[in-house]
């Protein structure tokens, strides 16, 4: 049987559905996705944590989970919402229900809402802290945990996604990558260059993209040291994705002031906002944020426009660039930083991910323009 589930806002809107996932209680910011696709790899990215997710797409689940789309070994968002949720899983890759699957970890979700009224909330009143529960259905009740939840700015939510040990990296991208070979390519080996990652919530296909480049891929905590870094004598650094605000990150700053100088650094998302911090600039919060899988980003250098996926609430300011970083790409949405390149060191970021694997191949040239700075 149906069981109902309810999600309360800090404005005092309340939504009633019924549960598709665990029961329990969540609170987070909530937040859309426009992808039509890629829900399992939202589920798992660590950039994610201390959110409520909501899919604009009406329909999800109805290609049901595979252990091969994971971006990591589990769901880190707070809460999933949905229009409708697909009760069959028609592909040949699946291996179980989206609902099993958010049961079996402990996913607090919902469907049978109004996911158009509530992404139109939004978009007019910016990112809205909220309650999802299926355990206290009482409005006011709900309303008030609502108002009361932390939210996400100043929070270091880095320290709650990040491995607690070094690895090396040995996992290749999917076989479905390469049906586009082009800009990337299968790993013969790791006779390569040796990348040091550091992972602030690193999302998997990451370092999958720098191994099949060749590279030798050493991941470290985010709170890895700058002196950690250079022990392991790396040809050049990665900075990953992650949650929450880059701001409040001061010790991954100082990590990366220690190791610029010295290595080539390439970052995205989350590792972009700290390379841009350690340059000087500033980093502020979105409104209601950038994701999805069709964003529009131009590259300044020769104008031509990549559709990129993007998953980020907070972006670097530009009145706060200092003259030592240039910006390479901008969003064609709303013109806000999408990349930037630093003038004389060999350094250089962007704010989507040319990794995803649910999105657009667009940015795998990326990868090679880090390999050819490691090179030099």
């Amino acid at each position: 049987m149906s069981k109902p589930a309810k999600l309360a806002l800090e404005d005092g809107a309340v939504f009633t559905g019924v549960s598709i996932g665990a029961d329990g209680e969540v609170d987070g910011e909530v937040c859309f996705n426009t992808a039509m696709t890629g829900y399992q790899e939202i589920l798992t990215d660590p950039s994610y944590r201390g959110q409520i997710v909501t899919m604009t797409y009406p329909q999800i689940g109805n290609y049901g989970v595979n252990d091969g789309d994971l971006e990591s070994e589990r769901p880190h968002l707070a809460g999933f919402i949905v229009r409708e949720h697909s009760r069959a899983d028609s592909n040949f890759r699946s291996e179980g229900s989206l609902s099993d699957y958010l049961k079996e970890w402990g996913v607090v979700a919902i469907e049978s809402i109004d996911t158009r009224a509530l992404v139109r909330r939004i978009r007019s009143q910016g990112a809205l802290r909220g309650v999802l529960s299926t355990v206290d259905l009482d409005d006011a009740s709900l309303v008030a945990k609502a108002k009361a939840s932390p939210g996400l700015v100043g929070r270091d939510l880095v320290r709650e996604v990040m491995p607690e040990m070094a690895c090396e990296w040995q996992e290749s991208c999917s076989d479905w990558t390469h049906l586009n070979t082009e800009g990337i390519r299968k790993s013969t080996g790791t006779s390569g260059p040796h990348v040091v990652a550091l992972d602030y919530g690193m999302k998997w296909n990451i370092p999958r993209h720098l191994y099949d480049q060749g590279c030798q891929v050493t991941v470290l905590p985010g709170t890895a040291t700058a002196e950690d870094v250079l022990a392991q004598n790396p040809d050049g650094v990665f900075l990953s994705n992650g949650p929450g605000d880059p701001e409040p990150l001061e010790y991954a700053i100082k990590t990366i002031q220690g190791v610029m100088k010295e290595k080539p650094v390439f970052g995205i998302c989350l590792g972009h906002q700290l390379l841009s911090l350690a340059c000087g600039a500033k980093t502020f919060k979105l409104k209601f944020g950038h994701r999805g899988a069709n964003h529009p980003v131009q590259r300044l250098s020769d104008g031509l426009v990549e559709i990129t996926s993007q998953n980020h609430g907070f972006a670097v300011e530009e009145a706060s660039l200092p003259a030592a970083l240039e910006v390479t790409h901008r969003s064609l949405n709303d013109n806000t930083i999408e990349g930037v390149r630093h003038r004389e060191l060999p350094l250089f970021s962007v704010q989507y991910h040319p990794e995803a694997s649910a999105g657009p191949h667009d940015s795998h040239y990326l990868f090679q323009d880090f390999l050819k700075a490691m090179a030099k």
